[in-house]
């Protein structure tokens, strides 16, 4: 807004276009220099206006940090990226689509969602039966052409540090399935049925094309985590690159605010810089180490961090969502698998919102500082019930 404008003709104007998408109100200072009749322009006032017949139509809008400001300053060029980066995720959670591979496993409850719920939001779930997959990875050979190709990839990806080269081949058979689910169906994300029937029937893990795929920007979520994946989906388009979901594991040591993420070893390259392929020790025991060759180790060094969650409310019929910001640390951590130290100041009160509020044990991290476009994307645009942990 270069003045006072006309309040109604901006209103109407964005009414009738009938375009549905988030809007920035930016206005001009005024010069103190510049205060007589012809130079005026009266746009902190007319800014209010705007909103106000805004807020009377219905239409959602963004604000600057400053009431008024050049489009010049630094501090705009900011608040612009950050409207950018809101328009990617609300245009991109309006029309995902997300593939389920297989059913959740029996004991967890808490990877349970609407997907009716997540339908009236525009988010479309594709599923498929573990069996269709592991079908025709099975009737896949290491001679195939795709299969070749797909174990370069996968041995390009990462070292395979002691993994059999059987089990390579089978994860490269599962790898040519999995893309030509996602490609078939115009997929989004995933995610994937990855215990126990995995190691039973087909003898290896699904954690490296897991990864790949993440750090792809194809977001895939272990336990067909449904939301799990939303939810990185939704980081990343904020972000502009992968995330992780993590389980929120340990506490570290006695700090109140700092504790252990967690998974068996499916997070993108990108959080990786040790990565290797290896096996699932707690798996393990129960399906056999030997069965689960495909998982990832690696440890995640000091970084910048968004964490949160998107899930939804079925008793309340609702979407809802927690976010918040911290720090990844490179604190000592003689562990295996994927794996982190979070610092993330009262998260004492963090946990217990977490469980009064009934959330799941799954968190996704991101490394970067997203928090502020996630809450004006999910909260103010797409309407969800929103916590921003501070």
């Amino acid at each position: 807004m270069p003045n006072f404008g006309d309040e109604k003709g901006v209103a109407d104007t964005l009414k009738l276009a009938n375009l549905n998408v988030p809007v920035l109100v930016q206005a001009y200072p005024d010069e103190l220099s510049k205060m007589n009749v012809v130079n005026r322009r009266d746009s902190w006032c007319g800014k209010i206006s705007v909103c106000n017949n805004l807020y009377q139509y219905g239409i959602k809008y963004s604000l600057t940090s400053k009431h008024v400001m050049f489009p010049s300053e630094e501090l705009f060029q900011k608040d612009l990226m950050d409207f950018v980066a809101t328009c990617r995720v609300v245009k991109g959670l309006r029309n995902v689509r997300i593939g389920a591979v297989g059913a959740r496993p029996g004991a967890f409850n808490t990877v349970r969602y609407s997907e009716k719920i997540l339908q009236r939001n525009g988010i479309t779930v594709t599923t498929v039966d573990l069996s269709e997959i592991l079908g025709k990875a099975d009737k896949l050979t290491k001679d195939d052409t795709a299969v070749k190709q797909h174990l370069e990839a996968i041995n390009a990806y990462a070292p395979k540090g002691k993994t059999p080269d059987a089990a390579m081949i089978q994860m490269a058979k599962l790898d040519v399935v999995l893309n030509q689910f996602v490609e078939e169906y115009a997929l989004d994300a995933t995610a994937i049925q990855c215990w126990t029937s995995l190691q039973q029937n087909f003898g290896c893990n699904v954690c490296t094309s897991m990864s790949i795929m993440s750090e792809n920007m194809l977001p895939s979520a272990c336990e067909v985590d449904v939301t799990g994946t939303l939810s990185m989906y939704a980081m990343q388009l904020a972000s502009g690159s992968p995330s992780a979901l993590v389980d929120w594991n340990n506490n570290y040591a006695d700090d109140p605010n700092k504790c252990v993420l967690f998974h068996c070893g499916n997070w993108a390259k990108s959080f990786l810089p040790d990565i290797e392929i290896s096996n699932a020790p707690i798996l393990g025991t129960s399906v056999g180490v030997e069965n689960t060759f495909g998982a990832l180790d690696g440890r995640t060094p000091a970084n910048p961090l968004t964490y949160g969650r998107i899930s939804t409310d079925d008793p309340k019929g609702i979407m809802k969502v927690y976010i918040g910001e911290g720090e990844l640390t490179d604190d000592p951590l003689k562990t295996f698998g994927n794996r982190a130290v979070a610092k993330i100041e009262n998260l004492q009160g963090l946990m217990n919102y977490i469980c009064k509020n009934g959330f799941e044990h799954h968190v996704v991290m991101n490394a970067s500082k997203t928090g502020a476009i996630l809450q004006e994307a999910l909260g103010n645009y797409m309407g969800w019930e929103i916590y921003n942990h501070k």
